[in-house]
């Protein structure tokens, strides 16, 4: 039997991110930088029909397993974004 070793302290959190037009960009704590185009993304459109100044006020959540932005009453978990991500 295999068992996992890794805790809840090793795992990729996020550090930040930014906007570039349409262009969601997530800094990660293992140093990668996500990059999603919102607009074409349909669990995103919520954020990609939001008004730049609510794209603005966004928060890290505690430990980094989440963004939320609270004026829009919606975010994602860093695990989810990177379950989506191709590998490669």
């Amino acid at each position: 039997m295999i068992t996992s070793t890794i805790s809840i302290d090793t795992q990729v959190q996020a550090k930040g991110l930014r906007f570039e037009g349409n262009t969601l960009h997530v800094f990660l704590s293992d140093g990668r930088e996500i990059s999603l185009p919102i607009d074409k993304l349909d669990w995103l459109k919520w954020l990609a029909k939001a008004k730049p100044e609510q794209r603005a006020k966004w928060r890290i959540e505690p430990g980094g397993f989440a963004i939320y932005w609270d004026e829009l009453d919606d975010g994602f978990e860093i695990e989810h974004l990177l379950s989506r991500q191709p590998l490669g």
